[in-house]
């Protein structure tokens, strides 16, 4: 097959290999019976036709955006322009981020003691929110004067956190320069897992898997995991300011991949830092999208592209304060993203009149702090602290993994921390108690608003696709059409038919079915049951399927072969993207569902029957909503609720599905009763975890 296995695409689309040779389906004639024959025993390959689409249109989108904000950065002129600029940016960065809350008693207590030559290592424990546990190792060198300059340290993704080598690497040679260092283990790594078994093994994966989990879930009642990585180093560094140890003159911060990710965020977010070193991260969000990265829920902050925001605006958000910019050339993350942010920053530290302060680093070899970064930061970090005149790293002697714990075995679980997955069910439960019960025109102007809706008023034009013959659908011919729904965006609609089509839809009928696709309507009119049913029960319907945009004959060849619906693959890169960019996936996809019926309308159908089935269930739920022209409803598959999500521990529905902050307003319970209006009828409804048979 085309992207995914024969039988992975069989088992989500819920067809047995019987279900494709069925006798219910009808063989064609003619010019196409020899093709017909010799696939007999081998099905079609999946079409997918535009397998670019979704990628080009976000790159083109992305780009204007970000011409846009060079704009805005190249008009400033002056040191007043340069620090109003600043202060804009902090501004955005909050709304990126959102409120985040009150700060609580951090309860913080040293669980033991490593005594080593020049330095000795606390082990401490903290609550950066009531009953949610951070372990770190703070190191604290001898024989010297105290207060001394004091640095944190981020963790990227090794599963044993700030066990991690190249991470005890650097808090131990900044210890034996003369600094005050606490590295932290991030939520699910090292100590942290939040799903874990009797043997304290992630049950999911460490790091990013159960990111993701945790995470993607968090949307739906408004929170985020950017937030809640950042809040955490907040508190770390509350809890460094408690320290009589501690110069709060001299306060840096640094750390590589996921942890150049927080040092980066973290630079935005908090004043007090002064100076950082964000490593093998900062790049720009466009070279990550056109090099198709994908990357952690920690990574894509809400709105950020939107608001016109770059990784070099995190950075400027602390200007004029030191900053290096760590890269790699031969990292993922494109240097020449560290050169274009670089570049910018030089500008406005230029205008500021400290262009002293900001410097790039790119070492030679491949992602990591390797020594060569490393000693770039020590360099620069004792320049502006003056702490040591060193130039290149000490010894260093690693600490087994089990000498750094915390915690007596080595996860926050044994002592009872709460998980994020805990907070984000609480929350769901407290929004479901407060939240008004919506109905009519106050529901459907709620679900425009949360969908991030654009107005469209035309009639969209669209494609007469090449006729394809040997296809095994329940009806002997079809035409295809490309529905433009917005510039470079098509939706797929197929119309079945008993005659031949070479042009557009005939306008014989004023009733249409319309089928949404779960993930491939050329599939699912081959396999899918619920499509059969609708044909025995609409004989002299028009039956037209579509697939919107990122499923089906748009389903993106991008991020890697084969792996479009792996937790990490091209499909959540759109939905990760569409989060920063403020328009829902969901909401797109309901664009492109409503231009479809606005398509078929202009063409006489103005009742229109609408089904779908699994991912497809849920643009179709507001589109019903939105449209009068809408009569009829079937759901197959769709969910029960976004709570039934939000508040268990495990789930599969992809960020593509889930809607930000959606359980602030209403649920889809909600959205079911107003269609019952329509005649709805759901068949098989799923769960948290959703079984797609």
């Amino acid at each position: 097959m085309n992207r995914i296995s024969r039988r992975s695409l069989l088992k989500l689309t819920g067809a047995g290999t019987a279900g494709l040779l069925s006798p219910q389906v009808p063989v064609e004639t003619g010019d196409s019976q020899s093709l017909q024959s010799s696939q007999a025993s081998t099905p079609p390959a999946t079409l997918n036709r535009f397998p670019r689409m979704v990628q080009e249109h976000f790159v083109d989108e992305v780009r204007r955006i970000e011409q846009s904000s060079l704009r805005n950065k190249n008009a400033l002129r002056s040191k007043a322009q340069a620090e109003a600029y600043v202060r804009a940016v902090r501004r955005k960065i909050q709304l990126c981020f959102g409120r985040f809350p009150e700060k609580s008693p951090l309860n913080a207590r040293v669980t033991g003691v490593v005594e080593r030559d020049t330095y000795k290592i606390e082990k401490v424990i903290f609550e950066s929110r009531p009953g949610f546990l951070v372990t770190g190792n703070l190191y604290l060198p001898k024989n010297l004067r105290f207060p001394l300059p004091a640095v944190v340290g981020t963790c990227g993704h090794s599963d044993t956190g700030k066990a991690g080598d190249t991470y005890q690497s650097f808090v131990q040679g900044l210890a034996k320069m003369g600094y005050v260092v606490f590295i932290f283990d991030p939520i699910s790594q090292g100590e942290r897992l939040q799903y874990t078994d009797a043997d304290l093994k992630s049950t999911i994966g460490s790091g990013v898997n159960e990111h993701l989990l945790a995470g993607n879930q968090q949307i739906l009642v408004g929170e985020n995991l950017p937030a809640w990585r950042a809040w955490d180093g907040i508190r770390a560094l509350d809890y460094l300011l408690t320290r009589p140890e501690v110069d709060s003159k001299h306060i840096g911060l640094t750390g590589n991949s996921g942890g150049g990710t927080m040092t980066t965020w973290l630079c935005g977010l908090d004043q007090r830092w002064t100076m950082a070193a964000p490593g093998c991260f900062v790049t720009t969000f466009r070279r990550n999208l056109e090099n198709e990265l994908p990357q952690d829920a920690e990574q894509y902050p809400p709105k950020a592209i939107a608001l016109g925001l770059d990784h070099d605006d995190f950075l400027a958000a602390m200007a004029p304060r030191p900053i290096i910019i760590l890269a790699k050339e031969r990292d993922y993350f494109d240097a020449r993203g560290a050169e274009e942010s670089f570049a910018r920053l030089k500008r406005l530290y230029r205008l500021l009149g400290f262009e002293e302060n900001i410097e790039l680093f790119i070492g030679p070899s491949y992602h990591g702090y390797s020594q060569e970064n490393r000693e770039a930061m020590y360099r620069f970090f004792n320049r502006i602290s003056r702490v040591s005149d060193a130039q290149a790293e000490p010894s260093i002697i690693l600490e087994k993994n089990e000498t750094l714990w915390c915690t007596p075995r080595g996860q926050v679980t044994t002592l009872n921390s709460r998980t994020v997955s805990s907070f984000t069910g609480e929350r769901s439960k407290e929004l479901a108690a407060t939240r008004k019960r919506l109905a009519g025109k106050t529901l459907i102007d709620a679900v425009a608003a949360l969908l991030k809706l654009p107005v469209a008023t035309d009639i969209p034009d669209a494609r007469i696709l090449r006729r394809l013959s040997g296809r095994l659908y329940p009806r002997s011919e079809f035409a295809a059409y490309a529905v433009e729904t917005e510039p470079g965006i098509q939706a797929l609609v197929y119309r079945l038919a008993d005659e031949r089509l070479y042009s557009r839809p005939p306008r014989d009928r004023k009733r249409a079915v319309l089928y949404v696709s779960h993930h491939s309507s050329d599939s699912e009119l081959r396999t899918e049951s619920l499509i059969r049913d609708l044909i025995h029960a609409e004989p002299e319907s028009a039956l037209f399927t579509c697939d919107v945009r990122g499923i089906g004959e748009s389903q993106p060849d991008t991020c890697g072969e084969g792996q479009f619906l792996l937790p990490y693959g091209s499909d959540y890169f759109y939905a990760g993207h569409s989060l920063m960019m403020d328009r829902p996936y969901v909401g797109q996809k309901t664009f492109d569902l409503l231009r479809v019926i606005a398509w078929l309308k202009s063409y006489g159908h103005t009742d229109i029957y609408l089904a779908a089935k699994g991912w497809g269930a849920i643009p179709a739920t507001f589109a019903a909503l939105l449209s009068d022209d809408v009569r009829q409803v079937t759901l197959k598959q769709s969910p029960v609720s976004y709570a039934a999500i939000a508040e268990s521990e495990n789930y599969n529905w992809p960020l593509s599905t889930l809607i930000p902050g959606i359980l602030e307003h209403f649920d889809l319970p909600d959205c079911y009763r107003e269609l019952e209006k329509k005649k709805l009828s759901m068949i098989a409804p799923q769960g948290a975890v959703a079984e797609w048979m």
